[in-house]
């Protein structure tokens, strides 16, 4: 399974001096794997400590936090040797042991020749933390690219990332698109779908069901263990009730999260505002920010914390929670439910860096997502989840805000190469409206 986030981790290997590497992400996103196998490939061997399943580990790190004591304990406590020049250290889930967070301080500045990574889920909660000392990086669900090489389909993937547009590539990165949106991006679900190649659609089906349900039982069981001073009940309610927010869509654009009927006697945003974040900081939710009037850059300085979108972070689990079966997302096809497609291009989005979002409104028209290009202009994204491709939002937006380009992200073929002004692009090339559709 190949991760994008690799390459930036194979230049950091490169470099002759460098800071530890911080791999922060939700549970079950494929931090390890990211990190022993495919980053450890590279390096003579990987020594591996897991404080979560070897808690007493961390005796290495309860006295000197000097890099020399630090590495002869870990080799006393494992009886492995570790060479420094060539071996790669890696501490998981490292927010159980607070005292190893530190060390990664003392990594930074006593031995930066050493190649040590940490990895954790719940990196986000953590009350000290050694700020510029580290390279921090979030692993999140494969991305749509991420999935399509994870099918080995060389036409297709080729296809893709040579951006075809005809009706051929079209039918065929439509149908993986569906698929994606049951499946979502959870490493898991994903190898659940492509690996057992000889299983039939509803034994994969079936499993890809079974890894959702104890992903979502495994993040319910987390909110209590983790939770710390915050409402664990709190916590789940507002988590169960974004999937409901999303769906109770009437004219397919995602309205602000609605605080009432939530949890019992809360009601405010104010009252809210604790599990929120603390579902942001565990990387379960994305959250998109609307802005009215006139946007213009930076969007951040005109965002209101108490008028939010939240999104579930990984559209299969988002599915999975509405209970919306595979057959439901084939036979839908092209008039798919808009807060689906939404939920796709706010994590295509936050794949690329962009996180949080930006969407724009009015009394009667509003825009999924407004981006800004590197000279600093405002970009409207609209999307379209099926064939009908008219926009009376766009029309508004282009009206009042008269932007110099538009996207539109839909369920057609798309626009022709020529066009430059108003692009009509695959939501499956979501991905490209970042890195290269904002420079035509």
């Amino acid at each position: 399974m190949q991760r994008s986030l690799l390459n930036k981790l194979l230049e950091w290997k490169t470099r002759s001096e460098r800071k530890p590497l911080l791999i922060d992400g939700a549970r079950q996103t494929g931090k390890t794997y990211l990190l022993q196998s495919l980053l450890g490939s590279k390096f003579n061997r990987t020594l591996r400590i897991d404080f979560l399943e070897s808690p007493e580990m961390a005796d290495a790190f309860s006295g000197s936090l000097t890099p020399t004591d630090l590495i002869s304990n870990i080799e006393l406590l494992t009886g492995e040797e570790f060479e420094p020049t060539t071996d790669l250290l890696l501490l998981d889930e490292i927010g159980e042991c607070p005292r190893a967070v530190t060390s990664l301080k003392y990594f930074a500045e006593k031995a930066p020749h050493m190649y040590i990574a940490a990895s954790g889920s719940n990196i986000g909660l953590l009350d000290s933390f050694p700020v510029g000392k580290v390279e921090q990086h979030n692993l999140r669900p494969l991305s749509f690219h991420e999935f399509l090489l994870a099918s080995n389909e060389a036409p297709l993937i080729k296809a893709f990332e040579g951006q075809v547009n005809n009706a051929a590539a079209h039918t065929k990165l439509f149908d993986k698109l569906t698929d994606y949106y049951f499946t979502g991006g959870m490493p898991e679900a994903v190898n659940s779908w492509f690996a057992p190649a000889n299983d039939s659609i509803l034994e994969r089906i079936a499993a890809v069901s079974r890894v959702q349900a104890d992903l979502i039982s495994g993040y319910q069981r987390d909110f209590g263990k983790y939770s710390g001073k915050v409402d664990t009940g709190l916590i789940e309610a507002v988590f169960n009730n974004v999937p409901s927010q999303l769906s109770a869509v009437i004219d397919e654009s995602v309205k602000r999260f609605k605080f009432k009927g939530i949890h019992e006697r809360k009601s405010r945003y104010g009252e809210l505002e604790s599990a929120i974040t603390w579902l942001e900081k565990c990387r379960l939710v994305l959250k998109n920010f609307p802005i009215d009037g006139m946007p213009k850059s930076p969007l951040a300085a005109y965002k209101k914390d108490n008028m939010v979108k939240l999104f579930l972070f990984d559209v299969g689990l988002l599915n999975h929670m509405l209970g919306i079966s595979y057959k439901e997302v084939k036979q839908q096809g092209f008039d798919y439910k808009g807060y689906v497609a939404e939920n796709f291009v706010q994590q295509e989005l936050a794949a690329q860096g962009i996180d949080p979002t930006y969407s724009w409104g009015d009394a009667r028209a509003e825009i999924e997502f407004i981006i800004t290009d590197d000279q600093g202009r405002v970009v409207p994204i609209e999307v379209k989840s099926g064939k009908r491709t008219r926009a009376k939002s766009l029309v508004s937006y282009i009206t009042k805000c008269q932007p110099h380009k538009t996207i539109k992200l839909t369920g057609t073929q798309g626009s022709p190469a020529t066009e430059t002004k108003n692009l009509v692009v695959p939501l499956y090339f979501t991905e490209f409206a970042v890195k290269e559709y904002l420079k035509r």
